[in-house]
């Protein structure tokens, strides 16, 4: 089992290069970052976790150029996006980025991707918000066109392009791993549908630990005629018990959330994490 870790890069935060850099001597797989291109101040929808939104919220980098500094810090760290709001983003020019991150890190980028819970935010872009999940797979799926076909078009009620020519293509083949973030049963579903992984947060209001509707998940995956995609799971704790059950359970990746802040506070947690990785690994 991978451990990954994942931080709201911010100009009070570590840098993204010193986190990586970090993260690559103690072992750790990945390094994430999220995305959110502003918050509106009508604050219509709920924070999901309960409560009022942390500052990093507002406070977020692109989780494309952090990610791309991150990469250019390291060598074998594996970097992604944690997640990548693609209803908010043109699907041709996101093509572009994520083959071009592809290219810059050697291979090394994971596509994570939602669709987003923040219904002010996606509605500032353009998208209706009870119609934002059949976009995404729109986008997905030409996206998918773009990096795999030299002449690519895409024909959908959403997305809609003629045949044309755009470079790079990814280096990884197909393309970079596609996690779908979201909770069970209907982010699941979708990454069954166009993913090749599912990356749900640990707790959730309908469930206190997601590792205990795997089962469910299996069996919805044989319903679904296809092999079950890889499950990564955010919302790590410093736990060996929980973090082997996982493991045992067929998880092959744990994803730690850092507070945004700066080396003194977020080094001595992964040393501690290092120390651990090797028990749980």
């Amino acid at each position: 089992m991978h451990l990954g870790a994942a931080m709201f890069f911010t100009d009070y935060s570590m840098s993204p290069g010193e986190l990586a850099k970090a993260l690559e001597e103690r072992g750790f797989e990945s390094l994430w970052a999220p995305e959110h291109s502003h918050i509106p101040l009508s604050r219509k929808s709920p924070f999901p976790s309960g409560g009022e939104l942390p500052k990093k919220y507002y406070d977020a980098m692109d989780p494309f150029v952090t990610l791309t500094a991150a990469a250019a810090a390291t060598t074998k760290l594996k970097v992604g996006t944690g997640i990548c709001l693609v209803v908010q983003r043109d699907p041709i020019q996101t093509a572009k980025l994520v083959a071009s991150i592809d290219q810059v890190s050697g291979g090394r980028f994971l596509f994570g991707v939602g669709n987003g819970w923040n219904s002010d935010e996606i509605e500032n872009h353009g998208t209706a918000f009870k119609s934002r999940h059949k976009l995404a797979r729109e986008r997905i799926e030409a996206m998918k066109v773009i990096w795999t076909k030299s002449k690519a078009e895409y024909h959908g009620e959403f997305v809609n392009f003629d045949p044309m020519m755009t470079w790079p293509k990814p280096v990884q083949k197909p393309h970079p791993p596609i996690l779908v973030g979201g909770a069970f049963p209907y982010a699941a579903k979708r990454a069954l549908r166009y993913g090749d992984g599912w990356m749900p947060h640990r707790t959730r209001p309908d469930y206190a630990n997601v590792r205990d509707l795997l089962p469910k998940y299996r069996q919805m995956a044989v319903e679904a005629g296809r092999e079950p995609v890889p499950v990564t799971i955010w919302g790590a704790t410093e736990d060996e018990d929980l973090l082997k059950r996982d493991r045992d359970a067929g998880v092959v990746r744990i994803v730690v959330s850092l507070d945004s802040a700066k080396a003194d506070a977020i080094l001595p947690q992964l040393d501690r994490w290092a120390k651990l990785l090797p028990k749980v690994a």
